[in-house]
């Protein structure tokens, strides 16, 4: 499955923060923002993953990424010269997908929770059209809005309804079969010049394809798209960090637990991150799993 991390737009719920630099690059306590969505995707089982971003900020995101083969990774980059929707994601990477199945997430997501990764794999595994997820939220007319009937099936899908049918909000992050560029490319722009991600969902549930999934309330959704919920999601990753010893989407510590990469090449990233804690963190998780703490012994939680 390939992977797609959608960090383009501009920013505006976040300016003046967004005038010089992407906001998938702001911090988000101790990291950038992207390593939040790239952490996912890792976790999932993606290694191939396309970022795309305006073309003024690819070079940053090459500085900071390169081109992922220190984590185990193929990252390639895209350029977005506006932002037409967040389908418009499957036109700009069409030669990265190539056919294949893809997953979708935006870079301002934030998704946390111990059972993500076993979720996130049952739901690869059991795809066959589209995966969309639901989370329960208190302002679901800010959002694109799932209906269930009684046995839990998808019936509807509304963008950002005045009088919402449920609380059960879609949160950035769908997991697509090999069909969703040929779907995107039949969709009609909105009367904004934008690519709807709803209609892509539609378009599925119409299939009889589209599969809902529950992420439940022991996983934590974070949009962090304007400055409280920046603030709200640093403050988040603050507390859980310190009150459990993890660093939450830490890329090093979870490319060495899915195994894409040793414990000496997670531990030299680390040291090249000299004494910063985040660093010592780093080469801390590589010197605990190089003398055999079994993987389990690592929380889910990363």
């Amino acid at each position: 499955m390939k992977g797609i991390i959608l960090a383009g737009g501009d920013g505006t719920r976040l300016q003046p923060l967004t005038f010089a630099a992407s906001k998938q690059l702001a911090p988000v306590y101790d990291k950038p923002m992207i390593y939040y969505p790239l952490s996912v995707l890792m976790l999932a089982g993606i290694q191939d993953i396309l970022v795309i971003t305006r073309p003024t900020d690819l070079p940053v995101f090459r500085a900071l990424l390169s081109d992922g083969r220190q984590l185990g990774l193929n990252i390639d980059y895209a350029a977005q010269d506006e932002p037409r929707g967040i389908a418009d994601a499957f036109r700009v990477g069409a030669d990265h997908i190539r056919g294949e199945q893809c997953a979708l997430i935006l870079g301002d997501n934030l998704f946390h929770g111990a059972n993500l990764p076993t979720l996130l794999h049952h739901s690869v595994l059991k795809m066959s059209g589209c995966v969309l997820f639901g989370h329960e939220v208190a302002d679901p007319q800010r959002f694109g809005v799932a209906e269930i009937d009684p046995r839990g099936r998808l019936v509807s899908i509304e963008e950002k309804p005045r009088r919402p049918r449920s609380n059960l909000a879609i949160p950035g992050m769908y997991f697509f079969d090999t069909h969703v560029s040929d779907i995107t490319r039949d969709l009609t722009p909105s009367a904004r010049g934008e690519l709807e991600i709803t209609d892509v969902l539609r378009a599925y549930l119409e299939l009889g394809t589209a599969e809902l999934v529950w992420l439940g309330r022991g996983v934590t959704w974070m949009d962090t798209g304007t400055h409280e919920s920046l603030l709200e999601a640093g403050t988040f990753v603050r507390d859980v960090q310190h009150r459990q010893g993890i660093r939450l989407a830490c890329i090093e510590e979870v490319a060495m637990h899915m195994g894409y990469i040793a414990p000496d090449d997670c531990y030299a990233l680390g040291a090249e991150m000299g004494t910063s804690p985040y660093g010592q963190y780093v080469m801390e998780r590589a010197r605990f799993f190089s003398t055999g703490m079994p993987p389990t012994a690592f929380s889910d939680d990363l």
